[in-house]
């Protein structure tokens, strides 16, 4: 292929989503140009993975370095309940017995520089501390970006297709106000990190702990990272957690001894960072793709963190849109329906996943569920590992219509039967 004088795509945003579109689009041999505003590494929350990202961490040429690293390897999650009870141990292998199933918990800060290092090391060309100002457009279709370099000199760069994996605070997704919030999910976040709390040892030591606090007012999330670090957050409504508080700090310290669990897990512990907090955290967009533009990743959308979904969706959106992006290129077709056919099935996917996250929410007994079908085990956690783009998972949904169309009707027989 002969490369021309402009890019033939540029990426705003070098997070997971960016850094795997770029990788993809360049392994086929196109020119790929990536702006990040920050200088890597930074900052950034949503360390815990599920097992489906291994596929596109696979075409990356990631597994290599991800098994190489110091990241603590994940076999497992648990669960505990507001009585304390923890449950036994989660194994992914149990229901996928392939090297997929062992995953990573990972400092973003550390696993997003080697994601924009390896799509540098494929050909990307990385510019980090380069802002970009606006997208370009003529009439209705992007054909490149404005952008400001660290010394504040700024250029436009044209090309055929931009890619926004510019997260949560998307330029696109602003400026065409697409942005769809998810009333039903809410919710907000609280977290920070301790030196030398509790963790399990051996083949238990990487598990993500998920413990319900008292009342049903949210959860805690317990992820053990390399260095003996632990990340410890709890989420829930956002107007439980945000409206009437003094401060995030007295909020934490109070749903901390809301969910005794993790009170003694962290209570011999250091805590070694400042207090964080997010909100309003559901969200997707209206529309995915316009002529010579696409949305991924936190762009396009974003999941509740209960079933760290976030870094899987992520890639997959990354990966789907790269290859939509090269079919478009070699046809000479980056039109929007080109550039956006994957987004139906992706929702597809991401809906399966919120309607366990909103299940869990409203206390569904997923225990008595498989009880009662047992022949769905496996289904229920291809859908808690990621595998989420099989239409057999939809009979589990159907299924679980069923059994509270079930318990609402022996709930009002049973109240007629009081009266």
């Amino acid at each position: 292929m002969i490369a021309s004088e402009k890019p033939n795509v540029v990426v705003i945003g070098g997070g997971p989503a960016g850094s795997t579109v770029s990788t993809l689009i360049a392994q086929k041999g196109y020119r790929v140009e990536l702006f990040e505003r920050e200088v890597f590494p930074r900052y950034h929350i949503g360390e815990s993975m599920i097992p489906e990202t291994y596929w596109v961490l696979k075409r990356l040429n990631m597994l290599d370095k991800m098994k190489g690293s110091h990241f603590i390897k994940k076999y497992s999650v648990q669960f505990v309940g507001q009585s304390g009870r923890l449950s036994a141990p989660f194994y992914f292998h149990d229901n996928k017995p392939h090297e997929c199933s062992q995953t990573w918990q990972v400092r973003r800060s550390e696993f997003d520089l080697m994601m924009i290092e390896n799509a540098a090391e494929h050909g990307v060309t990385v510019h980090q501390g380069t802002r970009v100002l606006e997208v370009l457009f003529d009439g209705d279709r992007a054909i490149g970006v404005k952008v400001a370099d660290p010394s504040g000199e700024t250029r436009e760069v044209f090309a055929d297709v931009v890619v926004d994996a510019s997260g949560q605070s998307s330029m696109l997704i602003n400026k065409f106000k697409l942005r769809v919030p998810d009333p039903e999910l809410n919710k907000g976040a609280i977290w920070t990190y301790f030196k030398g709390a509790y963790r399990d040892v051996g083949k238990d030591e990487g598990a993500t702990v998920v413990l319900s606090v008292q009342g049903k007012n949210g959860w805690f999330w317990y992820i053990p990272l390399h260095d003996d670090i632990v990340s410890v957050g709890v989420v829930g409504d956002f107007d439980y957690l945000f409206k009437g508080r003094t401060s995030h700090e007295q909020t934490y310290a109070e749903e901390l001894e809301r969910c005794p669990a993790v009170k003694a897990r962290v209570e011999n512990a250091e805590q070694v960072e400042k207090i964080f907090a997010t909100k309003d955290y559901t969200y997707r967009a209206s529309q995915g793709s316009g002529d010579g533009w696409v949305l991924v990743g936190d762009a396009f959308g974003f999941l509740d963190p209960l079933y760290s979904s976030g870094v899987l969706l992520a890639l997959k959106s990354g990966e789907l849109a790269a290859d939509a992006i090269c079919d478009g290129l070699e046809k000479g077709d980056t039109s929007k329906d080109q550039l956006g056919h994957w987004v139906p099935n992706y929702l597809v996917g991401m809906k399966r996943m919120r309607r366990l996250v909103s299940e869990y929410y409203e206390g569904f007994n997923f225990g008595r569920f498989i009880r009662r079908f047992p022949h769905y085990t496996g289904r229920v956690t291809d859908l808690l590992i990621g595998d989420l783009f099989k239409d057999d998972l939809d009979e589990v949904i159907a299924s679980m219509d069923q059994m509270k169309a079930e318990d609402e009707e022996a709930r009002m027989m049973s109240t007629k039967e009081q009266d």
